[in-house]
């Protein structure tokens, strides 16, 4: 675990940027860019600088990481969102804990989802596309940073680290109501998801995804991934012979991979398990079919060291009021590192 912490010299750190920020203020004023210079202390891996007025973690990102998406790394880094004129502002030019874990604990990522979106709520599957919005909006006025499927891969991966506040949204099965309700809101918000669909249901029907709706929602930012060929639970019924249920799983994961090829042009490398049922069986046949990872929908967060074929996912219902639906966005899991 120690090669993924790079944890920062501070003392060295700190006592360059105070020297110099004392050097700055003290004798005949230096002209303007010579100032500048001297309230900056740069390294390898950081610069610390003396924030200005109408300095903010994204203008200082765009000025030194070349990104002002990065302001995270920030934020993150001097545990706040908001800086002061005069602050110290260490400013990280590289990751510096991929595994989110520290002493006191480690991050979690929530990955919450989703499954049809209607004008009003009905049973366990249809969510209100109203009540949707209100936990968009929640995530966007409480700084969650809504990642991709391939960042989070990458963080699972130990290549990435992530913002502190990440969240990952899926949506199951293929329902076209995706893009009537979710896709706007998304939109306007900056936010992305992934999609999992099961491919029998594709065009099945008027609320059923076409295979042009997936390739017009990958060209818009979405990700499209594999939930199977039948939405079948993958475990071995009691009833099955052997290679009943070797022909049976063998559908069940290599179709969408030759259809995703066929109409998508790739083939899908991730998996969410129909019900999120998996053993050990399923997880084995799923890796040698070429799947990279598979989500189950166990209710909790998931961890940089989570097993790659068994990431947990939060699934949102109807009856969750806000207080439920907040519930599901633990972000760290405080424990003592010995």
């Amino acid at each position: 675990m120690s090669s993924h912490l790079c944890l920062p010299k501070w003392p060295a750190i700190l006592l360059a940027a105070i020297v110099l920020a004392g050097c700055s203020t003290a004798g005949t004023p230096a002209p303007e860019t010579e100032r500048a210079e001297s309230e900056r202390f740069e390294s390898e891996d950081y610069v610390v600088v003396i924030a200005k007025a109408g300095d903010t973690p994204a203008s200082l990102a765009a000025k030194f990481l070349g990104d002002a998406s990065k302001d995270w790394m920030i934020e993150d880094f001097n545990k706040a969102t908001a800086i002061s004129p005069g602050q110290q502002v260490v400013i990280p030019k590289r990751f510096w804990n991929l595994a989110g874990v520290g002493a006191d604990g480690y991050q979690l990522v929530p990955v919450l989802c989703y499954h049809n979106l209607a004008p009003q709520s009905k049973g366990r599957m249809i969510l209100a596309a109203k009540v949707f919005e209100e936990q968009m909006r929640y995530l966007k006025n409480q700084g969650y940073r809504v990642i991709n499927l391939q960042q989070f891969i990458e963080f699972v991966s130990l290549k990435r680290q992530l913002p502190a506040r990440s969240v990952l949204l899926t949506f199951d099965d293929g329902y076209r109501s995706f893009q009537q309700y979710a896709v706007p809101v998304l939109k306007e918000l900056v936010f992305t998801a992934t999609l999992f669909v099961y491919t029998d249901f594709i065009g099945a029907g008027a609320n059923a995804f076409t295979w042009d709706d997936l390739k017009k929602l990958r060209e818009e930012g979405f990700d499209v991934q594999a939930h199977s060929k039948s939405h079948g639970d993958m475990l071995r019924a009691g009833k099955e012979s052997a290679s009943e249920y070797d022909r049976r799983l063998e559908a069940e994961l290599a179709q969408p991979r030759a259809l995703f090829q066929k109409h998508l042009g790739f083939a899908p490398e991730i998996l969410a398990y129909p019900y999120g049922r998996q053993d050990d069986a399923v997880v084995r046949r799923t890796r040698e079919r070429g799947y990279t990872a598979a989500f189950t929908v166990r209710r909790q967060g998931s961890p940089s060291f989570v097993d790659p074929y068994r990431i947990h996912r939060s699934q949102i219902y109807p009856e969750m009021n806000m207080d439920d639906f907040i519930k599901n966005l633990n972000l760290f899991s405080r424990e003592e590192i010995k």
